[in-house]
């Protein structure tokens, strides 16, 4: 029995399931401060009989195993969040294999298991909503080195009519300061949802996107682009995207089909949850060797 949890800015979500993406039953759980949050996490499932569980968490976080901060949450924007010691809380609540990376890198994970990029060994998963974020799979492998991939914190050229001055704490006008969802919906004065009909706005919006696209394919060169979250619910982003991204590229790289390389999740909202679940079984299998 496989337990996963998929940790969020606004909620936990929780699932038993199995390997294969199967959930049998799961929670979601406002994401408040550590204490109240984790509690309810692990009232769900000390209902369960666990043999491992899988954590796709928000980050950034520390992925080495070889380090005394392993399993915590770093330097988030979360500030009631920093520097918690995620993994060894849940450690202390449940004795069994902790699978445990990234929420991008988990939805990548998943997508390639049993979604949208299902029979490729490389893709990109990417977050657009309250953050931005991308996991990678390369040659059959989450990509890691010294720590993730913070891909959503890169450096794009401004639109010269955009004026907005960025709301990263960190970088203000890096890809995250100038596209994530709040960032929308504070340069436009509304909800991105009430958006929807404002040309200028998904113009803007796949114009920063395309960017950003550009310079993971030439670094990456995924066979599958995944675009998930909130903001990607909007649709009609993806025509800008295409639009800007063969007129930065110019023909410099040949790519498939666009509308087929660059896609909606294939598990929908499911991605990082069904991720969770396979990070879960890796440990269990590692321990069981």
């Amino acid at each position: 029995m496989l337990g996963a949890i998929e940790t969020g800015g606004t909620k936990f979500v929780c699932a038993i399931g199995d390997e294969k993406g199967n959930i049998a039953e799961r929670i979601q759980i406002p994401t408040t401060e550590p204490g109240e949050t984790l509690a309810k996490v692990i009232a769900f499932f000390q209902q369960h009989r666990l043999d491992a569980l899988g954590i796709g968490s928000f980050g950034p976080v520390d992925v080495n195993r070889d380090s005394q901060t392993y399993g915590y949450i770093t330097s988030t924007p979360k500030t009631a969040w920093r520097n918690y010691p995620l993994i060894q809380t849940l450690k202390e609540a449940f004795p069994v294999p902790i699978g445990f990376n990234t929420d991008v890198n988990a939805a990548a994970l998943g997508e390639i298991t049993h979604g949208a990029a299902r029979g490729l060994d490389s893709c990109l998963y990417i977050t657009v909503g309250t953050g931005i974020g991308a996991g990678a799979v390369l040659q059959g492998k989450l990509l890691q080195g010294l720590s993730h991939p913070e891909m959503g914190h890169i450096l794009v050229r401004r639109h010269p009519d955009d004026h907005y001055q960025g709301k990263c704490p960190f970088h203000h006008d890096c890809l995250e300061g100038l596209a994530a969802g709040p960032s929308i919906e504070e340069r436009w004065g509304d909800k991105v949802i009430n958006l929807a009909d404002r040309r200028e706005v998904w113009d803007l919006e796949g114009y920063y996107l395309a960017q950003a696209l550009m310079q993971y394919i030439l670094i990456l060169s995924p066979k599958r682009i995944i675009l998930g979250g909130g903001v990607m619910n909007q649709k009609q982003v993806f025509t800008s995207i295409y639009t800007y991204l063969e007129d930065f590229l110019n023909d410099y790289v040949s790519l498939p089909k666009i509308s087929d390389y660059i896609v909606s999740p294939g598990l929908g909202n499911d991605a990082g949850i069904t991720g969770s679940l396979i990070l879960a079984y890796q440990a269990w299998e590692e321990a069981n060797q």
